[in-house]
């Protein structure tokens, strides 16, 4: 009976029309805020490093060949370029970082003169990489300001060649302070939003339970910084592989690295295969930076779904 009763309800529901499925338009929102971040990255990034991978497999005729990485392998200043790179890489984002944390740590507590310190350690954010080593090339040139206040104080008779070609200490000092001055606010910024997602209950909870201003940074703070630390690490050592303006203010071709090379062999010499080669090494540095970063920095899930 209940077979018999159900039939003729299946069919009448089966000819009746379907209703139309209707769009919500808040269900297209999401997709409307991210498209023109997806266009930008579309033609900026995406496409021209697909353009870049593309010539660096090709022959200036145009075929398929590997020969552009051997020929960048071969060149005379290759070694020095990775090494430079590398060098530079290891000296700024170690220093960066401590500092950025520190004053990020300041900008949040209660000292006096909080606001004013804030605002002079944003000022680099509204700088190019160009415009500071120009900044930088002023002070440590010959006739600069650091010379010409030694010499003031009688610390030195001549001029100290900071930037010669010959010095690499000073060159990598330079450049280490610029881009450091340069690049600091932003990592400080990325590690102020941390901050500010750790609920206050934690470090109350851990003050009333005896810790210390350290303890806490060191036991509730940091850890829970990790994820910040993570994108704020994975965003400047991406940049640092590809540090151009301040090394080209500061040391021009007397200090090698890869992105200069690149420039290079655009400018210079026209040869586009081998500037993308040199590219393409960057971004596999880059990636694999990324990567290790991903491996050693990686937060338990249990603490995301908290």
């Amino acid at each position: 009976m209940s077979g018999q009763v159900e039939a003729p309800a299946l069919r009448a529901a089966a000819g009746r029309p379907r209703p139309a499925v209707r769009f919500n338009r808040r269900q297209l929102e999401p997709y409307a805020l991210l498209a023109p971040a997806t266009i930008f990255m579309t033609l900026f990034f995406a496409w021209p490093a697909l353009q870049t991978l593309l010539i660096a497999f090709q022959s200036a005729q145009g075929s398929f060949t590997l020969d552009n990485f051997g020929a960048m392998a071969r060149d005379t200043d290759f070694r020095l370029a990775v090494r430079n790179t590398l060098l530079l890489l290891v000296l700024i984002i170690p220093i960066e970082t401590t500092i950025a944390l520190v004053m990020a740590v300041l900008a949040q507590s209660r000292l006096f003169g909080r606001d004013v310190m804030l605002y002079i350690w944003s000022i680099p954010l509204a700088v190019s990489d160009l415009a500071a080593g120009l900044v930088w090339f002023s002070i440590f040139t010959s006739h600069g300001y650091l010379n010409s206040v030694l010499q003031d104080l009688h610390l030195i008779a001549h001029p100290v060649g900071f930037l010669d070609y010959n010095n690499l200490g000073g060159l990598v000092t330079a450049i280490v302070l610029a881009e450091v001055w340069r690049s600091m606010s932003l990592v400080m910024v990325i590690i102020m939003s941390g901050i500010q997602a750790i609920p206050p209950e934690l470090d109350e909870a851990a003050e009333s339970l005896g810790a210390g201003a350290w303890q806490r940074f060191w036991k509730v703070t940091l850890p829970l910084l990790k994820p910040t630390l993570q994108v704020a690490l994975i965003l400047r050592t991406t940049t640092a592989f590809q540090v151009f303006g301040v090394v080209l203010a500061l040391a021009g071709s007397a200090l090698p690295v890869l992105a200069v090379k690149s420039e290079s062999w655009v400018t210079e010499y026209r040869n586009y295969q081998l500037a993308a080669t040199y590219a393409i090494l960057i971004l596999v540095l880059s990636s694999l930076s990324t990567v290790g970063y991903l491996l050693l920095l990686r937060t338990p899930r249990e603490v995301f779904q908290r």
